[in-house]
C-alpha cells in the first residue's frame, strides 16, 4: 500500500519524457512548409545558414529559460516567470497570451494541418465536415490526458519516437542516395543575390519553427528533479530539433530543382518524391502527420498547467486547478476547456491571420521572460557561468526583439501606412484585454472577502 502510494505521488515525467514533450512541441508543420517560402528570397545556402542561426537563438532562449527553471521549479512558464520577478498583472497577461494564442490557436491550426495531410480534399466525401478529422484528434487527446494521463504519456512518447524514426529513416535514406544517384536539384547553381532583409524577414518565419524549446517549464512540478532535468531537456531538444532541422532542409532545399521549390508550400514532398518517388512521398506525408498529432498531443499537456498554476494561485477559477477530478494531479477541467476552445477556433476560423500576428505576441512575452534572468541573480557563480549567465539571455532577447520589429515593419509595408500593423494592434488588444479580466477579478475577489 506504501509502495502503490509513493508511486501514485512520484512525478509522472522523467528526462526521456520531457525531452520528448519538447520535441513534440517543436517539431510541427514549420519545418515541412518555411523553406520554400525562403527560397523566393534567398540562395540555398543562405536558407540553411537561417536555419543554424535561428537553432542558435533557440538555443540561446533555452539557457536562458533553464537558468529561470533551476531557480524556481514550479510549473506555469511565463506565467510564474513574470508573476514572480515582475509583477502578478504582467504574469497574468502572459498567461492570458497563452490562453488566447500560445495554445488554443496553435492547437487548432496544429490540428487543422493534420487533417489536410491525413485526409486530403480530394479524398474526402460529400458529407464530410471540414475540421471534424482535426477536432476528434484534439478531443481524443483531451480524454487520454485528462482521465488516463499514465496511459497517455505513454501515448505521446510513443508518437514521438515512431516521428523521430520516421524523420530519421528518411534522412539516412536521402543522404545515402546522393553519392550515388544524387538528388534532382543538387547541380543548379544559386541566382539569387543575397540581401540581408530577405535573410531576416525568412528568420522570422523559421522561428516559429523552434518555438516549444520552452515546453518543459510548463510541467516543470511533474519532471522528476526539475532543477537539474528541466534545463536538460530544453537544452539537450533543442540542440537535436536543431540538428534535424539543418540535415531535413538540406534535402529540402538541394532535393529538387529550385525553379520548382519556390514558394512551394509542400516542399517536403516535393523533395520526398524527387529523392524516394512516389513512396518518399508517403513516408513523409506519415512522418508530418506523426509531427502534427504530437504537437497537439505535447500541448493539450503543457498549456493546462499554466491557467491551473494561475488557478493555484486564486488569479483563476478554482476549477481550473490541478486534481479538481478523482482527486489526481491532473488539472483535467483546464485541460477539457483548453481543447473545447481550440475546437471551436477550429470550426470557426481560418487560422492564417492569427498565426501573423501570434509570431509577434509570443514573441514580445518570451523576450520579456527571459530578462527575469537579470532578476534575483544568484550571489555565487563561478565566472564562465556568469559571463554566460549575462551574454546569452541578452543575445536572445536581442535576437527575439529585432524579429518581432520586423513583423511590424512587414506588416507597415504590406498595408501600405505609417500606422496600420494587426500584429501590433492584436498585440494591444490582447495586452488591454488581459488587464481588464486581471483587475476585474481582482477587484471581485477584494469584494467577496469584505462579505465573509
Amino acid at each position: 500500500m506504501t509502495n502503490n502510494t509513493q508511486d501514485s505521488r512520484r512525478p509522472p515525467f522523467g528526462l526521456v519524457s520531457a525531452s520528448g514533450l519538447v520535441i513534440a512541441n517543436m517539431i510541427g508543420a514549420g519545418v515541412f512548409t518555411t523553406s520554400g517560402f525562403s527560397l523566393l528570397g534567398l540562395s540555398r545556402e543562405y536558407v540553411l545558414l537561417a536555419w543554424v542561426v535561428a537553432g542558435a537563438i533557440a538555443m540561446c532562449g533555452a539557457y536562458s529559460y533553464g537558468l529561470l527553471a533551476a531557480r524556481i521549479s514550479e510549473s506555469g512558464g511565463e506565467y510564474l516567470f513574470l508573476s514572480r520577478n515582475v509583477h502578478p498583472s504582467i504574469g497574468f497577461i502572459a498567461g492570458w497570451v497563452s490562453l488566447l494564442q500560445g495554445f488554443t490557436g496553435a492547437i487548432a491550426f496544429a490540428a487543422i494541418t493534420f487533417e489536410t495531410y491525413a485526409f486530403p480534399e480530394s479524398m474526402r466525401p460529400d458529407w464530410f465536415r471540414p475540421g471534424l478529422l482535426a477536432i476528434a484528434a484534439i478531443l481524443i487527446f483531451a480524454a487520454l490526458h485528462s482521465w488516463v494521463f499514465r496511459k497517455g504519456m505513454a501515448t505521446q512518447n510513443v508518437v514521438v519516437a515512431l516521428k523521430l524514426a520516421l524523420l530519421c529513416g528518411f534522412l539516412c535514406y536521402a543522404y545515402a542516395v546522393l553519392p550515388t544517384r544524387g538528388w534532382t536539384g543538387v547541380h543548379f547553381k544559386s541566382d539569387r543575390v543575397f540581401s540581408w532583409f530577405a535573410f531576416a524577414t525568412s528568420l522570422v518565419y523559421i522561428s516559429l519553427s523552434y518555438s516549444g524549446f520552452n515546453a518543459a517549464v510548463y510541467i516543470s512540478e511533474e519532471i522528476r528533479d526539475a532543477k537539474r532535468n528541466v534545463p536538460r531537456a530544453m537544452l539537450v531538444s533543442t540542440a537535436l530539433v536543431m540538428l534535424i532541422y539543418v540535415a531535413l532542409n538540406g534535402v529540402f532545399v538541394y532535393g529538387p530543382d529550385p525553379g520548382f521549390a519556390r514558394g512551394e508550400k509542400e516542399i517536403a514532398a516535393l523533395a520526398a518524391v524527387s529523392v524516394g518517388g512516389k513512396w518518399g512521398n508517403i513516408f513523409v506525408r506519415i512522418a508530418i502527420c506523426l509531427a502534427l498529432l504530437s504537437s497537439v498531443s505535447s500541448m493539450i499537456i503543457a498549456g493546462p498547467r499554466v491557467y491551473a498554476k494561475m488557478a493555484d494561485d486564486g488569479v483563476f477559477p478554482k476549477w481550473f486547478r490541478f486534481g479538481q477530478i478523482r482527486g489526481h494531479g491532473v488539472p483535467a477541467l483546464a485541460i477539457w476547456f483548453q481543447a473545447i476552445l481550440a475546437a471551436i477556433v477550429v470550426s470557426l476560423s481560418n487560422l492564417r491571420q492569427l498565426l501573423e500576428f501570434l509570431a509577434f505576441t509570443l514573441s514580445i512575452s518570451a523576450a520579456l521572460t527571459a530578462t527575469c534572468v537579470f532578476f534575483n541573480r544568484p550571489k555565487f557563480v563561478s565566472g564562465w557561468q556568469n559571463l554566460l549567465s549575462v551574454i546569452l539571455p541578452l543575445v536572445y532577447i536581442a535576437a527575439t526583439l529585432t524579429l518581432a520589429g520586423l513583423v511590424v515593419a512587414n506588416d507597415l509595408v504590406n498595408s501600405k501606412t505609417w500606422w496600420y500593423s494587426p500584429s501590433l494592434i492584436g498585440f494591444l488588444l490582447t495586452i488591454m484585454s488581459g488587464l481588464l479580466i486581471y483587475f476585474s477579478l481582482r477587484q471581485f475577489r477584494q469584494v467577496a472577502s469584505s462579505q465573509k
